[in-house]
Formats: C-alpha cells, structure tokens, sequence
C-alpha cells in the first residue's frame, strides 16, 4: 500500500478535482484505491456524493472524519476502517475493471478540530509528556492506516486542507509521499519553498522525539519525500502552454527544492465544469481518448510508476 497527501497551501489549485480523477483513473486500471478527505471543505466528499446522501448516510450516523478526530486520541475510540464507505455511482462505472475507489468522508465541522487538537497538546507538566503527546496525535492517522483492514488497498490519497494545521499534519506523518498540484501563476507557486521547509521541520520533530524521547513506544521515524509539483488548470495555446505560464512553471522546475513532474493537465471547463454532480469523475465519463483524458493517463503512469505500483493496462 502506497500513501500520499495531497496538498498545497493554495486554494483553486484543482487539488481535489486532481485527486478524485487520480484515484479514479488508477482504479481503472485495477487498483485499489482508498480516498481519505480531510479538507474541511468536503468537496472530494461531495465528487462521491450527493449533499443529501452525505447527511442520511454519513453525517447523521458518525461515519464522517470528524469523529474520528474528536476522540480523546484520534482513532482510540473510534475505528478509521468502520468510517470507509463505497460510493455507489463510481464503483458501478468501475464495476468489470478489478478495481475499486471506497472513501473517508469529511464534514464541514472538520475546521473546528485543528484548534480542538492544538488544545490537546497544551497542560503537558514534563517534557516527556509533552513529546509523548505531539507523538500520538501527530502519528495517528498513520498508526490507523497500519489495521490489517487497509492491506488491501493499492493506494491511498490523502486530500488535505490549504493549511498547515494539525489534520494536515497527520496526514504528512502517514504518508510516504507529498504530491503537489499547482496553477502556473505567482500565488499558487509562491508558497512552495514555504511548504517545504514546513514539511521537513515537522519531520525533523517528529523523528528528533522518536529517536531521543523516553515512554514513547510504538512510533517509528518518518520520511516522507515529495513527488513532485504536477501544474493543473494549465493553458494550452496552438498545442502549447502559453508562455505567461511556461515561465512560472520553468521557474520552479529550475529553483524549487520539489521536482516538477512533466505531466501537465490543462484547464477544460468542458470536463470538470460539473464536477461531483454525477459522483462519477470526468475522467470515467469521458468519451473517447482527448487531450485531457490522455494528460490524466500520462499523469497516472509517471505516479503510479514513482510509486511502484502495478498498473493492470499492461
């Protein structure tokens, strides 16, 4: 099983549209694949599902993130494997192809929760308490994940809110890889170098009261890498990206400290004006091989290839 978040400080970056038809398109291709939405937001919840069926279903009988997260230590109580679901519309589109896309559903209420944690970690009255707190909260989506109930996923996609707060956190913590959508413009690239240093300091934390903590068992040290900066919502002019956005994206290809993946998917209003409405990501919908579907097909190989992960076309 492969984990990766799914992030950017930016909001509008396409991230959540980008992890849907991610997870869809690898499901196509026989995998399995578990979806996990911590972005208050709820909108990759709402790619699945309709608002209705969100409040009968998930809302109105707990089986949304947020309870998960309001136990005294996230998961002590409740089980991450009984909030899982299988939306019906995907899964039928998928039905013949081996592969699956079950989710974790979010909640709108999931943006009270960051302060809710923070608050948990306070009122320590030694060190060791205190390192031994940030480490079971900050390490439990990641110890969740470990239930022999998610062995049997391929991947799983961590949608993170355009933040850097605790549920984030978590979410870096249990995965092995950070994948980055970004628009080609000044303010979706201007805080990668931020999210970065953010991102190794947490890590650099984490493993310092791992490896030098007392009464901290049961945590292991953490290393999730970056799989790269993947440009969304990119224009294309004559078969080409404009050169307004050629020179954002050459930018960050030649200064980041992220490597920047060669698949680009261009903005298509066309294929994801209506997203979540059918709760079938365009990229199932589709009809034939266009340019989109072939960019989210170049996409899915150079991750799934990254990754290592078996990929049922060939």
């Amino acid at each position: 099983m492969r984990v990766v978040a799914v992030m950017n400080y930016k909001g509008g970056v396409g991230k959540t549209t980008l992890t849907a038809n991610l997870g869809a398109v690898a499901a196509s291709r026989g995998l399995r694949v578990l979806l996990i939405d911590l972005d208050p937001q709820t909108n990759l919840t709402f790619s699945f599902f309709t608002v209705e069926d969100w409040h009968h279903q998930l809302k109105d009988t707990r089986r949304t993130i947020k309870q998960w997260y309001e136990d005294e230590v996230p998961g002590r109580e409740t089980e991450l494997a009984g909030l899982v679901v299988t939306p019906e519309r995907v899964n039928k589109v998928l039905d013949g192809t081996g592969g699956c896309v079950d989710l974790v559903s979010s909640h709108l209420g999931l943006i009270d929760i960051d302060l809710e944690l923070a608050a948990r970690l306070g009122g320590a009255t030694t060190l060791e308490t205190s390192k031994r707190k940030f480490l079971d909260l900050h390490d439990c989506l990641r110890r969740a994940l470990q239930d022999d109930f998610f062995t049997g996923y391929d991947l799983v996609l961590i949608d993170c809110a355009p933040n850097f707060g605790i549920v984030t956190k978590t979410a870096i913590v249990a995965s092995e890889r950070i994948l980055v959508p970004a628009k080609a413009d000044y303010l979706s690239t201007l805080g990668l170098e931020y999210l970065v240093g953010n991102c190794r300091e947490l890590v650099r934390q984490f493993n310092d009261f791992v490896n030098h903590g007392d009464g901290t068992p049961g945590h292991r040290p953490i290393g999730p890498d970056f799989l790269g900066v993947v440009f969304t919502m990119v224009q294309i002019y004559s078969q080409q990206v404009t050169m307004a956005q050629h020179t954002y994206i050459e930018e960050v290809r030649l200064n980041s400290q992220v490597p920047v993946l060669e698949s680009k998917i261009r903005n298509s209003p066309r294929h994801f004006g209506d997203a979540g409405e059918s709760g079938v990501p365009a990229m199932l919908r589709a009809g034939g091989r266009d340019d989109v579907v072939r960019e989210f097909d170049q996409l899915a190989d150079e991750i799934l290839g990254a990754l290592s992960l078996p990929d049922g076309r060939r």
